[in-house]
């Protein structure tokens, strides 16, 4: 049988410099499905939806609540072809009761072992509206290598550069932190996979920069230090959330590769400042992650906090406003407080305030949330910044033997002659 997996389109936040990166979810979730299952893909972000292509049978798989309303339509048309459409994903789980509206079936959870029992349902026309798997995960065991090879890889550069790959070497988190689902969604148990069945899953991956997309990389010393040993060997260059703040485990994170982090940024405290400092201590960047509008934070509390951005040497600052999502704390306590104004799931893209702040006006936040972009990379734009990091990449890649000559001329094209320059 012939399956067709679409990934919906969203609107990007305008003035960012935007790309777009292969995603993980859907391939992941084709890994799952039987042997027999002839499987085609689309990234409506990167081509056009073809609906006349044969398929047998259509699952859109959402990972932002800002697609859900364009997966909901892409749905809406297929059906009307007579194609049955099964949901899955992230913003699926979120946003359930209201996609079953327009689906033939919904799965929620993690799918590996689970497939078979979907695609024999579909064969005897006995699909069920819900496959309700949620917090009755699969042995972390069980999951190998995505379909990469669904990947358009031409699709994926930025002015010609390469996108990076995305990659999961663990899922749950044992954190619960206030505005996140991953509790709701994988589980307060951290269930790490075992390093050969990363390394196993990290062979097939040719592509030589990786986006580790776990949720935190510290949540277990000893694994994390298996883990980068065991990444040493394959000289990737890669991202990540937050790693250990250790030093063993940063010198054994930037033997491994580690190109930046993602490191929350949530006070002005010297315990931040350092913990920037001892990531740029191993070579390794950081890339501040900054929420704006938490309640105990005032208009002086955030301008005092993007200040503070620019004394700590960030290489890069990501803003967002903090952003209700279903099942989350902050939702039901928003909800009950009667304080979220606006249920337009588009708008749920953490760039846009959809709720009333306690210390502030939304309209004050939403200035604020502009101010915060405009006033870091004032000096410096957001590309530029992010062409620095790229260009000590290339230079670790030159010096290790991984840089690929068949890039370089797109490269150059694209960015000059800095790209090849000693930093």
């Amino acid at each position: 049988m012939k399956f067709k997996l679409i990934y919906p389109k969203w609107n990007k936040l305008p003035g960012q410099t935007t790309f777009n990166l292969p995603p993980h979810g859907p391939v992941v979730f084709a890994a799952a499905l039987p042997a027999d299952v002839q499987v085609s893909f689309t990234d409506e972000n990167v081509e056009a939806i073809n609906f006349d292509e044969a398929c047998d049978f259509v699952g859109i798989s959402m990972m932002l609540s800002t697609q859900v309303r364009r997966g909901w339509a892409i749905a809406d048309e297929f059906r009307r072809r007579g194609k049955k459409v099964i949901f899955g994903g992230i913003s699926t789980m979120l946003h359930a009761e209201e996609t079953t509206e327009y689906a033939d079936a919904v799965f929620l959870g993690e799918a590996e072992g689970r497939m078979e029992e979907v695609i024999n349902d579909f064969k005897n026309n006995t699909l069920k509206k819900i496959y309700n798997f949620m917090g009755k995960h699969p042995a972390i065991e069980t999951v190998g290598p995505a379909r990469r090879d669904l990947y358009n890889r031409d699709l994926y550069n930025h002015k010609g550069v390469q996108m990076v790959d995305l990659f999961h070497a663990s899922r749950g988190c044992r954190f619960s932190c206030y505005p996140c689902a991953v509790s709701y969604l994988g589980g307060r148990v951290f269930r790490p996979r075992p390093v050969e069945k990363v390394v196993e899953d990290l062979a097939t991956i040719e592509n030589n920069r990786l986006f580790v997309v776990d949720n935190s990389l510290a949540q277990d010393k000893e694994w994390e230090t298996q883990l980068f040993k065991e990444m040493i060997p394959f000289k990737k260059k890669w991202i990540s959330h937050t790693i250990e703040d250790d030093p063993k485990i940063l010198d054994l994170a930037a033997q491994a590769g580690a190109w930046y982090v993602y490191q929350a940024v949530y006070d002005t405290s010297d315990y931040i400042k350092e913990r920037i400092k001892r990531y740029h201590d191993y070579g390794i960047g950081v890339e501040g992650t900054i929420l704006l509008g938490l309640d105990n934070q005032n208009e002086d509390d955030i301008k005092r906090l993007i200040d503070f951005l620019l004394e700590i040497d960030l290489d890069l600052a990501e803003f967002t406003v903090m952003t209700p999502f279903p099942h989350t704390k902050a939702y039901d306590d928003l909800l009950r407080e009667n304080r979220i104004f606006n249920h337009d799931w588009n708008h749920y893209n953490a760039g846009q305030v959809v709720f009333h702040p306690k210390q502030m006006s939304a309209n004050k936040l939403q200035e604020l949330y502009d101010y915060a972009w405009t006033t870091f990379y004032a000096d410096e734009s957001q590309e530029s910044k992010m062409m620095r990091l790229f260009t000590k990449v290339v230079m670790r890649e030159m010096e290790d033997g991984t840089y690929r000559p068949r890039n370089r001329e797109l490269v150059n094209k694209s960015f000059g002659k800095e790209i090849i320059r000693k930093p």
